[in-house]
């Protein structure tokens, strides 16, 4: 009887218990799945403590430290739950509120990061859901969805496409591949989310009118350094597209963009402690042992066997979206993409080709909850700071209908 490696054992074995999070009484988080996956890969010897150190993306790393920093501090001040309300002021009924979000959040994580817009998002969906007694997990879905597909429209949109655009294979003007191949079928799914919430969550969509209350700005110095942050946040995106394209010879680093935002927070202020210590460190945790568990299984070889056993072209469009949303289940978008891009690495695939990887990858996170980052950290905000929470069967029935749509329109777009 043929076993795979152990490597990918644990790796369904994280898979699951994500799936039930549950083992008798206990209730258990995402990050603590993952992170008992990647120690019984190092203590069986599956990958060492050094090479699986270097399987571990300082870069990637670096940059939720940053944002998380900034997201705490416009949530703690206050900021950003007073600039909600002057963004969804003059939605009065539920069906305007959710096409709000989901384009709002959306386009803005086409320049801001799918990431950045989950810290930012999560409490004010929340706070909106609590005030005008809409069901939570309507918003996280609408959340969730938004960022998602908003991010897949835009080299800078999340990491994968990041990495995508910087191998140079969406061409010498990622922004201008993104744009054209990939933004209208983007809005179309914007709207395809809209009408499947609405069917999953029909009640909810009532006709009673919403009443939105100001909130007052709780710590106005800190509110004022998160501006400037912001501010840096977008000066800084703005200065990167300007980089890739003009073509001038920068190293562009995710890492720096977040590091220099953070730097008013963390030189002005004086709670500059305290919002350190309350970021989300247990995202941290999962994306370090996430690295270290999926490198585990990239270095065993065994998913690059099966795909020579398959003997599929990878390079055509229908395989790389298959497959790239079905990796992403397996090991997270951001390390499918890696090792995608490892097998590809001595082909040269059109750009039409790498606009279907970025798609294909970034999409996979409107399936299950471990298709992407930014859905993990959706909800362990959720959970952790709101008492809220999405299962993951909550979460499937409604995403494998958006997903399923969603890659249709992809497919149709990108091979016509």
């Amino acid at each position: 009887m043929y076993l795979p490696p152990l490597s990918v054992i644990v790796l369904f074995a994280v898979f699951v218990l994500i799936a039930i999070r549950q083992i008798g009484r206990f209730r258990l988080k995402i990050w603590q799945i993952v992170l008992a996956g990647a120690i019984i890969v190092l203590l069986t010897g599956q990958v060492s403590l050094q090479v699986a150190a270097s399987y571990v993306d300082p870069t990637v790393i670096a940059y939720l430290i940053g944002i998380f920093i900034v997201g705490e501090a416009i949530t703690s001040s206050g900021y950003i739950q007073h600039l909600s309300y002057l963004l969804f002021r003059k939605a009065h009924s539920v069906d305007l509120f959710v096409i709000l979000v989901l384009f709002s959040m959306g386009f803005g994580s086409m320049f801001l990061l799918n990431d950045t817009m989950a810290i930012i998002g999560t409490p004010v969906v929340l706070l909106f859901a609590s005030r005008e007694k809409i069901s939570p997990k309507l918003m996280l879905l609408t959340l969730a969805f938004a960022i998602t597909i908003g991010s897949v429209a835009s080299p800078i949109g999340n990491p994968q496409n990041l990495l995508i655009a910087s191998n140079g294979i969406a061409g010498k003007s990622p922004f201008v591949a993104f744009f054209s191949y990939l933004l209208l079928p983007t809005v179309i799914n914007l709207f395809i989310a809209y009408l499947v919430l609405r069917t999953f969550y029909k009640k909810e969509f009532h006709s009673k009118p919403l009443i939105h209350a100001n909130v007052e700005i709780k710590d106005r110095q800190l509110a004022l350094a998160s501006k400037i942050s912001l501010v840096l946040l977008a000066v800084s995106i703005l200065a990167s597209i300007l980089v890739i394209e003009l073509g001038i010879p920068v190293s562009f680093n995710l890492a720096y963009i977040a590091v220099i935002s953070a730097l008013p927070i963390v030189l002005f202020s004086k709670r500059r402690f305290s919002i350190i210590k309350n970021i989300d460190w247990t995202t941290i945790v999962f994306f370090v042992a996430l690295f270290v568990l999926v490198g585990s299984v990239w270095q065993c070889g065994f998913f690059q066997a099966l795909l020579g056993k398959l003997n599929v072209n990878i390079e055509s469009i229908p395989t790389i979206l298959i497959a790239s949303v079905i990796g992403s289940q397996l090991v997270s978008n951001v390390p499918m993409v890696i090792i995608y891009l490892k097998l590809i690495a001595y082909t040269h695939i059109s750009a039409r080709a790498a606009m279907a990887l970025a798609a294909g990858s970034t999409i996979a996170g409107n399936l299950f909850i471990l298709g992407a980052a930014s859905n993990v950290i959706i909800i362990q905000n959720a959970e952790k700071r709101h008492n809220q929470t999405l299962s993951f069967f909550d979460f499937a029935k409604v995403g494998v209908v958006v997903t399923v749509l969603n890659v249709m329109v992809y497919w149709a777009f990108l091979t016509l």
